[in-house]
């Protein structure tokens, strides 16, 4: 298999059928990917800046290497991309890479289980053959989590949604991939006003650490599970400090360190409150 033919591959099996959808997600054109997508002696691999490899090693959720030339698996297990072959055909310095890397959201607190259980249990994307429509399933956390998780205040569950990628580009503009996107039920008071218990929820699952940005996250500390805002606050002493919020002020905020058993099962994208009349 050719660098044309894998990158296409790759492209397709994270749900992106149409060209313009992933150039959206990458931030580029349709006609820059097509360029991409020509074999190598045409030049398709030259048109390739680093910051562009480096997202669609993202987004894709692949390895730079088995892009690059074929070489080991295809999905990574981690988020890291920086392999000597990546540096050397890009021309690119450890330090230029890890600032590369760090825009697209890559590892804060790391969690060397988060990717075992989490490819052998969660529900896999459905998308008749042929169709633009999409089935977002359900994100299995106690499948995920072996021995059952803790969710305080869960009100039912909501199983799964079927969208067209036309409504996940205008609405979900920023993820790393279809088949990464799955519905969680909102459980319990603590993020009131923002959603009560039963709502839906849009999570990335491709999104296993705190990034850079302060946003909410479902995750877990022990076996008990969260969806909190995650603040960075910086330190004194040069670090990060992770601030779980609530947006109920009933609820305190907490800290999460090192020495906690955390899993960060995603980000979530979306919320949609219910109103009752």
């Amino acid at each position: 298999m050719d660098w044309k033919k894998r990158l296409t591959k790759a492209r397709l099996d994270a749900g992106y059928k149409r060209k313009s959808h992933f150039a959206n997600a990458v931030g580029v054109s349709a006609p820059t990917v097509t360029d991409w997508e020509k074999a190598v002696e045409d030049g398709g691999i030259d048109k390739l800046r680093a910051e562009n490899l480096v997202k669609i090693c993202h987004i894709l959720n692949i390895n730079s290497d088995w892009l690059l030339d074929g070489v080991g698996p295809q999905n990574r297990s981690g988020f890291g991309t920086a392999t000597p072959r990546l540096k050397a055909i890009l021309g690119v310095s450890d330090e230029d890479l890890a600032e590369l890397e760090s825009l697209q959201g890559l590892p804060a607190i790391d969690s060397d289980r988060r990717h075992e259980h989490r490819r052998a249990h969660d529900l896999e994307l459905v998308a008749p053959q042929g169709s633009d429509e999409v089935m977002i399933p359900q994100y299995n956390a106690g499948g995920a989590m072996g021995n059952g998780l803790v969710l305080d205040g869960l009100a039912g569950i909501i199983k799964s949604w079927r969208v067209d990628l036309e409504w996940l580009r205008l609405n979900v503009r920023n993820h790393t991939g279809v088949k990464n996107l799955c519905i969680v039920t909102g459980f319990g008071p603590s993020m009131r006003p923002m959603f009560n218990p039963g709502d839906p929820l849009l999570l990335d699952k491709g999104i296993t650490t705190f990034d850079h940005e302060d946003a909410i996250y479902f995750f877990r500390v022990g076996n008990y599970g969260y969806i909190k805002t995650v603040q960075r606050i910086p330190t004194q002493d040069g670090g990060i400090i992770y601030r779980a919020k609530s947006k109920n002020p009933d609820y305190d905020p907490f800290d999460i360190t090192r020495e906690m058993d955390l899993e960060v099962f995603g980000k979530i994208l979306t919320v949609w409150k219910s109103e009752q009349f």
